[in-house]
């Protein structure tokens, strides 16, 4: 007997998350007519072949590489129906697919938060037919983006980046993804709208989206919406509810910053720069294009002992060529204390050379626990990462809650003694400077009500802190 498909998109005023869960693998078609294989005998002359190679073609070739497919489990407590496959009597496994931009050649990836959210287990699929584990380093929900990182013996090819401010509504754009478990789909469409706005549910909502007809299905989710010249303008997101061509995408613009602040909270856990910059974007002949410019320098830091200043357009950082801000994040992650890396700027359109020479993130904060007393109404201590993971598999620790003030902002917002803390907006929270990052970060008011989440009674519950004190 064939096994019904289970799908269970998300569905919120006919839009639909463009992910695919199902108890069985995609199936195979068959063949139903009896053409050959192969054309005539002899292959067509080559400037037949030529004359055939669109853009999109060579598009396709250039950026396959940096495409991924996601493959997942979950589990699922309770009686499932007889006719689906179970497990056992109180537990059944279901699959999911979904689609990753890989952003740097160790292996990381960026995908929808949705894509990952909740599963036990994630299985990346290179473009040359690789498999390898991965694991969840950050996460957004609010954004539903999450970073991914698998461990790979040789650098990975890296998704070109556009920007979606000099989209034009009726230009033409490409997805590629593995739409109801068929890797490395290609579509092709235009920009319907930009801008739009999308609710999802009571918990989610996106703003400013791209539109496009470009045939986005189910297990698309996390994959790329791209230009003519191959250039990433959007991380492909949801569907239209029983709709034709109606497809949405999260701008390249939104993508860069979240994942910037994903890597910068990563990097610093252990190291300290002084640091801040901003993404630039020029429009030429030639389009739009990409730089980073140093926003701050912080007085006595790493970056105001290499000479940097504001307004210098950072073009360089070890062996990392930057263009957006999470170029900077990705040169210096993995590094130690007293590591020294050199730098390329553009001072007054001058090239100059210097070198940064990193702190350890230790000797630069003082008196976290108080920051956290006064700002949440909490003491932490660190929690054993086996009792984290063993809840759920995706996260690598917490922090136990072991004193609430009763007048503190923690308190107002439910948090109790016993609870694990493993996560405050975006970012896990395995150590005090994790977050106190959060606290002094400089869009803090743009996390508010800041979300949070905790382990309680074997459970990851989520909660809000509507104001700090």
């Amino acid at each position: 007997m064939r096994l019904p498909r289970l799908v269970l998109p998300v569905r919120a005023a006919g839009v639909v998350l463009a992910l695919t869960y199902s108890l069985l693998p995609a199936q195979e078609l068959t063949p139903s007519g009896g053409f050959a294989a192969h054309g005539a005998a002899g292959e067509a002359p080559r400037g037949k072949l030529l004359a055939r190679r669109s853009a999109v073609v060579d598009l396709v070739d250039r950026v396959t590489g940096a495409v991924v497919n996601i493959h997942s489990e979950r589990l699922v407590q309770g009686q499932m129906p007889a006719d689906l496959l179970a497990l056992d009597k109180a537990q059944n496994r279901i699959n999911g697919m979904g689609t990753g931009i890989i952003l740097d050649p160790r292996g990381y990836i960026v995908t929808n938060h949705h894509v990952v959210e909740d599963v036990n287990f994630i299985r990346i699929k290179l473009s040359d037919g690789t498999s390898c584990n991965a694991q969840v380093v950050a996460r957004s929900h609010e954004q539903d983006l999450a970073l991914l990182k698998i461990d790979v013996s040789q650098k990975l090819p890296v998704m070109p980046l556009g920007t979606a401010q000099d989209l034009m509504v009726g230009e033409t754009v490409v997805a590629i993804g593995n739409a109801y478990g068929y890797e490395h789909t290609v579509s092709m469409g235009i920009v319907s709208a930009i801008k739009r706005d999308v609710t999802l549910n009571k918990d989610i909502s996106y703003k400013s989206l791209i539109q496009t007809d470009a045939s986005i299905n189910p297990g698309n989710s996390g994959g790329p919406l791209l230009n003519v010249n191959g250039e990433l303008v959007g991380v492909n997101v949801a569907i239209r509810a029983g709709a034709q061509g109606i497809g949405f995408a999260i701008p390249v613009d939104a993508m860069v910053r979240v994942v910037s602040d994903m890597l910068k909270a990563r990097h610093r856990q252990t190291t300290f720069d002084g640091l801040s910059v901003r993404d630039k974007l020029d429009v030429t002949g030639e389009g739009m294009i990409r730089s980073v410019v140093v926003e701050r320098v912080e007085p006595g830091s790493p970056a105001a002992a290499s000479n940097l200043q504001k307004g210098d357009v950072i073009t360089r950082i070890a062996d990392v060529n930057v263009f957006c801000s999470y170029d900077i994040d990705r040169g210096l992650l993995d590094r130690q204390p007293n590591e020294t890396l050199s730098l390329v700027v553009r001072r007054q359109g001058v090239e100059q050379r210097t070198e940064l020479v990193l702190q350890s993130a230790d000797r630069t904060r003082s008196n976290v626990g108080d920051l956290v007393w006064k700002r949440l109404g909490l003491r932490v201590s660190p929690m054993s990462s086996e009792v984290v993971t063993r809840i759920n598999a995706q996260l690598h620790g917490g922090l136990e809650v072991v004193l609430v003030r009763p007048d503190g902002a923690a308190a107002k917002a439910g948090l109790k003694k016993g609870d694990i803390l493993v996560g405050l907006h975006q970012w896990e929270t395995l150590t005090l400077d994790n977050v106190a990052y959060v606290l002094t970060n400089p869009d803090l008011g743009n996390f508010m009500p800041l979300s949070f989440y905790i382990i309680r009674s074997g459970q990851v519950r989520r909660g809000w802190v509507q104001q700090l004190d």
